[in-house]
């Protein structure tokens, strides 16, 4: 039975190749999905026509190419499985191309925008929006995931080295160096973290929370609280995310020219491909850099000189 392959497959990429959690959920989401509208129940069932039409279908009822394509790859990583483990004679999966998919350039703030938005934080008597400033901070001094923050070990931080280490994705640690001021901050929310803990209990994480079940704050909680600091410091509450900071800190250390494979390491991303995208935002000094020493730019300025003699 298809659903019975389906747990081993799941089992294997969790034990193999370290895929996360949710991940998983995703997986067994889409393939579940697929599987009911094919009305399929053994691996012989899987056709490529079969894969045809539940694409055919997902773009019929609006989805995004991103998300066809997403749902793609996961039948191709079955169809994988099921020919290695020899439940087929054939990956009917092999040929299907994936649904073209336009990438939008990343989002990102202000140096200015979150500045306000630590500040707004910090101006409140309430020790939740001091620990959610410290979280901002940490988030764009370094360009850790929202789910890597949120999970941070106490022990992560290494203030004398200025380092913080950083659980990513398949259980991949990398080291982030981070700047004086977010060290400093982390040194002074020591005592804030003690809020956030029952009276003599302990916590092994840094940004504990006393009602999330898993003891440390939820990835929800911090993206609510985000979108509250937006609307109060005059910011669109859709133009922040826990994914803007993150690609704040990239676009603004590219725009700094810092190195594309010393970022690609710092955000833990796979392929450098990911990382380039950030080189397609123009920044604000190449504007400026145009503007000012291009030939053209030099014309201008003696024709209007001429106009003033």
């Amino acid at each position: 039975m298809l659903s019975r392959e389906i747990e081993n497959f799941l089992q294997m990429i969790a034990a193999e190749k370290g895929v996360a959690q949710n991940s998983l959920i995703a997986y067994e989401n889409d393939l579940r999905q697929f599987l009911l509208f094919g009305n399929l129940y053994e691996p012989q069932d899987i056709t490529e026509e079969k894969i045809k039409l539940f694409l055919q279908d997902l773009s019929n009822r609006g989805f995004s190419p991103k998300t066809s394509a997403r749902k793609l790859s996961a039948i191709k990583e079955f169809c994988k499985f099921l020919f290695s483990e020899k439940k087929i004679n054939t990956n009917p999966a092999q040929n299907i191309l994936t649904p073209k998919q336009q990438k939008p350039l990343p989002k990102f703030l202000t140096v200015e925008e979150i500045a306000a938005i630590i500040e707004t934080a910090k101006e409140s008597r309430d020790y939740r929006w001091h620990r959610i400033a410290v979280m901002i901070e940490l988030m764009y001094a370094s360009g850790m995931r929202v789910s890597e923050l949120v999970a941070l070990p106490l022990n992560a931080v290494n203030s004398k080295k200025g380092l913080v280490t950083i659980f990513g994705k398949g259980s991949k640690e990398r080291l982030v160096p981070l700047a004086e001021k977010a060290v400093e901050t982390l040194e002074q929310y020591k005592e804030l973290r003690q809020h956030f803990i029952a009276p003599r209990g302990e916590s092994p994480w840094l940004f504990p929370s006393l009602q999330a079940a898993d003891g440390h704050l939820t990835r929800d909680a911090f993206y609510k609280d985000l979108k509250t600091l937006a609307a109060k410091c005059g910011i669109f509450p859709s133009r922040i995310s826990p994914h803007v900071l993150r690609h704040s800190f990239a676009t603004h250390l590219i725009n700094n020219d810092a190195d594309l494979r010393s970022v690609q390491k710092m955000l833990g991303h796979e392929n450098i491909s990911t990382t380039e995208i950030y080189t397609h935002i123009i920044s604000q000094k190449l504007l400026e850099t145009v503007r000012n020493l291009h030939p053209l730019a030099k014309y201008k300025e003696e024709e209007e000189n001429g106009k003033k003699n």
